[in-house]
């Protein structure tokens, strides 16, 4: 263990097996590896924007066995908004200060391709300046089948009718067999891969994430940071790694073992460690919890998302995040924790510092 410590405070590259072994590592020295990652990056400024989430519709022809959110077994309130209800929200968040919106569907089969890219057009019309960040490689992938469109039409497109950035979402965990097992039929590990791929050739940004605390294994977890890190060699175009911590309510995984805190926190800070890369690391605040994300400061992330306003995919399934947080607390927590406030923009450009 001497050596691999040795190897990260030398800034060399570990394995795939050393990375497996940190989690045998305490969790106070691994924080501290972590944390040294992260002061020397950013210091102790941890990153936020304000944003909007935006979810047009719960109806999915895709049923994965962790969702809350879509409209089948479990959730009987199917919805579809109209364009101008979704522009609507966008211009109301746009007047409160929101930067950003953040949109993301199930795979509605019903709603048409023109609804899907309209939004995005219609809301660049209304507000040029805003950031639209939307469609998860899950939804490229769906749009792709259902209209018979090559990933590089489906992009090409979303980039014609305004759509700036790519979240992270429908990675999941990159396991086949897992995925096999949590989201059958759902983008394969290696066309989520091809799809943010092929978006970071058009010299544009994507998040990643991966889903855990369900039924991977610790191996899994690594795994899937590899095959992250071995794209970001050939592309650099993730702005951010975002852990996403597994929602147990309404769902049909059925899962009685979860991560422990502690758990927790060191994936978070393995993480760090790991995608050398990939400049930030997100606690995503929403499935982490406040509380816990807070601490993560202090294991290699420096960035919380935002304040997010409304949310409704994570809240299905138990996270206390439908009304978003309040800018004013959002800061008093990061600064009450030890840490400086920084307001940035969806591509991590500074807007203001709260000292």
């Amino acid at each position: 263990m001497d050596k691999i410590i040795a190897k990260i405070k030398n800034k060399e590259r570990i394995d795939f097996d050393e990375a497996v072994k940190l989690y045998d590592l305490d969790l106070a020295t691994l924080g501290e590896l972590a944390n040294e990652i992260r002061e020397e990056k950013f210091g102790k400024k941890t990153y936020f924007n304000i944003n909007r989430h935006i979810n047009p519709t719960n109806i999915c022809k895709d049923i994965c066995k962790f969702c809350a959110f879509s409209a089948n077994r479990k959730n009987p309130n199917p919805y579809t908004m109209n364009i101008d209800e979704i522009v609507n929200i966008a211009k109301n968040a746009w007047q409160k200060g929101a930067k950003e919106v953040h949109i993301v569907s199930a795979h509605n089969p019903d709603a048409g391709l023109e609804w899907y890219l309209g939004m995005f057009k219609e809301i660049k019309k209304e507000l040029p300046d805003i950031h639209i960040k939307a469609l998860t490689a899950a939804e490229i992938n769906f749009l792709s089948e259902e209209y018979n469109l090559s990933y590089e039409e489906v992009i090409d497109k979303m980039v014609e009718n305004g759509v700036d950035s790519m979240p992270g979402g429908g990675a999941e965990i990159f396991d086949e067999k897992v995925r096999d097992y949590i989201c059958k039929g759902k983008v394969s590990s290696d066309n989520w891969l091809k799809i943010h791929e092929i978006w970071h050739s058009r010299g544009k940004k994507s998040n990643a994430t991966m889903l855990f605390g369900h039924v991977e294994s610790r191996e899994n977890r690594i795994d899937h940071m590899m095959r992250l890190r071995k794209l970001q060699d050939k592309t650099g175009g993730f702005n951010t790694f975002i852990p996403l911590v597994y929602q147990r309510a309404n769902n049909y995984l059925n899962v009685t073992d979860f991560p422990s805190g502690q758990e927790i926190l060191k994936t978070f800070a393995i993480s760090r460690i790991v995608l050398d890369n990939i400049p930030h690391l997100k606690a995503y605040w929403v499935t982490s919890t406040i509380n816990l994300a807070l601490i993560a400061q202090e294991y290699g992330a420096d960035d919380l998302d935002g304040t997010i306003e409304k949310e409704s995919i994570n809240s299905a399934a138990g996270a206390k995040s439908a009304n978003g947080m309040e800018l004013d607390e959002f800061i008093h927590l990061i600064k009450d924790s030890g840490f400086i406030p920084v307001e940035r923009d969806s591509l991590y450009n500074e807007l203001r510092e709260w000292s």
